[in-house]
């Protein structure tokens, strides 16, 4: 307390001229971003994502640049100018960590734009993005960590303490490892997702009995996008360790099937034809693949299975859901006689057995000798 006492002018000296260069470097910000979002063109793209994400970094790099040239010119103690150049040294070095990320941040965008998911076969494309994202979040969660590191180590005191805590480094390395077992999973995880891709974004997948499209893949979590629109979020070592289906694994074509259970008498040449000309007269079917067949024969019905391609899962179930109500449809009017049925046998049984059958034993002699 004596010591910011008694230099209570360089103290304020500082803080008039922090104020100035915060003001002085936002408003060179504010300008120079100005300028270049009127030079920029929209077509520009890594102009656009510079500005977009630059703006964050570029208000604390200006006023840091303005304190550093300012700081030679202006009177001040060397206990006043020790810690201020500290202070300097962390924001530079949060400055370069921020700037980092910015440039992952600008990869991703570039990247991104050549590779657009809105096309039929956007297979490749799928890949390439689920990869840029992973490892563009693992790498940002690493640019932090060293980031902090670095900015730590400038501390002689916390790096004096830090040597003297982990002289027995056997058991603080053996809990950090137990207490950061499952952040270290998720991660490990996210690497190997982005490399081997048993997911992407966008893939349609059947998840703890649910039918969804991967929405979004994080660090840490992956977030499924259910048919109905609920959220299922799940841990990323989940598609690691446990089994689940993925429809759009090697192709976003699809084949769809719909299973008719009809009588025995049912003509199955004139289904075939009528699913036929469902498939043709319809948008969704992408012309690859079509059939009919009869897959089983129960006790009572016959099997058959109609089976159709689509472009997509989308596409695939609305076509599905077509054949069915028209299959059914086209027997209803063509041949109702076909559709599943009971049959049941009636014995025909005289009057007089059946009276007598409900007759004591006197009784029944007296009806039988009348």
């Amino acid at each position: 307390m004596a010591q910011f006492v008694g230099h209570w002018r360089d103290w304020l000296w500082t803080g008039g001229v922090a104020a100035a260069a915060i003001v002085l470097g936002l408003a060179a910000q504010a300008l120079l971003f100005f300028v270049l979002s009127r030079v920029a063109s929209r077509k520009e793209l890594v102009m656009n994502s510079l500005l977009r994400y630059g703006r964050g970094p570029a208000r604390l790099v200006l006023p840091l640049l303005v304190l550093v040239l300012a700081i030679p010119f202006v009177p001040l103690s060397p206990v006043v100018v020790a810690p201020l150049h500290h202070a300097i040294q962390i924001g530079l070095i949060a400055s370069v960590g921020w700037l980092a990320i910015t440039m992952l941040e600008v990869f991703e965008d570039l990247v991104l734009s050549h590779h657009a998911a809105n096309v039929a076969d956007n297979l490749a494309a799928r890949r390439i993005r689920t990869q840029v994202r992973v490892l563009q979040r693992v790498a940002m969660i690493l640019i932090g960590l060293i980031t902090l590191a670095v900015m730590l180590m400038t501390f002689p005191n916390i790096r004096h303490i830090g040597d003297s805590l982990f002289a027995s480094a056997g058991v603080a390395a053996l809990v950090a490892g137990l207490a950061a077992r499952s952040t270290f999973g998720s991660l490990i995880a996210g690497v190997q997702i982005a490399l081997t891709q048993p997911i992407r974004l966008d893939d349609v997948v059947i998840v703890e009995g649910e039918y969804g499209w991967i929405e979004e893949i994080t660090t840490t979590y992956v977030v499924v996008r259910v048919w109905d629109l609920r959220r299922l979020v799940l841990p990323l070592t989940y598609f690691i360790e446990k089994p689940f289906q993925n429809w759009t694994r090697t192709s976003a074509d699809l084949l769809g099937t719909v299973f008719l259970y009809t009588d025995y008498t049912v003509p199955v040449e004139e289904v075939r034809q009528e699913l036929q000309r469902i498939l043709q007269s319809s948008s969704l079917w992408d012309k690859k693949a079509w059939g009919l067949q009869v897959t089983d024969s129960k006790e009572h019905t016959l099997e058959l299975r109609a089976l159709m391609s689509a472009t997509d899962s989308g596409r695939a179930w609305d076509l599905r859901c077509l054949v069915r109500e028209k299959l059914i449809e086209f027997l209803q009017k063509q041949h109702p006689e076909c559709l599943p049925k009971t049959r049941g046998e009636l014995l025909e049984v005289s009057e007089k057995a059946g009276l007598s059958r409900n007759l004591s034993g006197p009784a029944r002699k007296a009806a039988s000798s009348g």
